[in-house]
């Protein structure tokens, strides 16, 4: 558990962390796999990449993607039929309400660190009414460099005025741990979060912690 007398900030990866993203993410994928004739992908061979970004989810139906223009150009295209419907069926994961209450009613400030595209995330947090609770929202072009790199989190120490030290970060994803870690912020994992049992190691990206839902966020407040 991390000390209680330390922590003053909480800050929170969105996607597969916060807010269950992952069904409008697909639905974005599959309308633009029948924009091109291909199958669709079902919610269990999405739902672990969700996390990982819009290139790693067009992987999944277009495997034979490159770095060059056309995936520049089907990135663009996805990112478009996303915005389109962004909040159709996200929802902050079952608990996390009751949590973000709690941490309001004990006046410790919360905000977003993720490698979400900025304007994205200010419309979905916008449509769930979450934007004016936030400490601060840092997205993945708001600082100079995104996770892992430690910009980010440096950006919402200055934004909040918490030292590092005196933060938590929650996330799903390996680099979100070490973006943490960089800065010396309390880590812990999301384990209700977009994990591929097969391919990721969450136990070997050394956090101070693992939680298997929300409900055990303020036990470490």
């Amino acid at each position: 558990m991390t000390d209680q007398k330390q922590v003053q900030a909480v800050f929170f990866d969105l996607d597969g962390t916060l807010i269950d993203t992952a069904p409008d993410m697909g639905s974005a994928l599959n309308r633009l796999l029948k924009k091109y004739h291909r199958l669709p992908v079902a919610e269990t061979q999405y739902r672990p990449f969700v996390s990982h970004g819009s290139i790693a989810l067009l992987r999944l139906g277009f495997p034979e993607l490159e770095d060059n223009a056309m995936t520049a150009k089907l990135r663009d295209e996805f990112l478009h039929e996303y915005a389109s419907d962004i909040a159709a069926e996200s929802r902050l994961f079952d608990g996390m309400e009751e949590q973000l209450e709690r941490i309001e009613s004990n006046r410790t400030p919360w905000g977003i660190i993720t490698n979400k595209p900025e304007y994205l995330t200010l419309d979905l947090l916008n449509k769930l009414q979450l934007t004016d609770r936030c400490c601060c929202i840092v997205g993945a072009d708001t600082a100079a460099r995104a996770k892992p790199y430690p910009e980010p989190m440096e950006l919402a120490c200055k934004i909040t005025g918490v030292t590092p030290e005196h933060c938590l970060y929650l996330g799903d994803a390996e680099r979100d741990i070490q973006a943490g870690r960089s800065v010396n912020m309390k880590t812990l994992i999301a384990g209700w979060g977009y994990i591929d049992p097969v391919t990721d190691t969450p136990q070997q990206w050394g956090a101070d912690g693992t939680l298997s839902h929300p409900s055990e966020i303020t036990a470490h407040l």
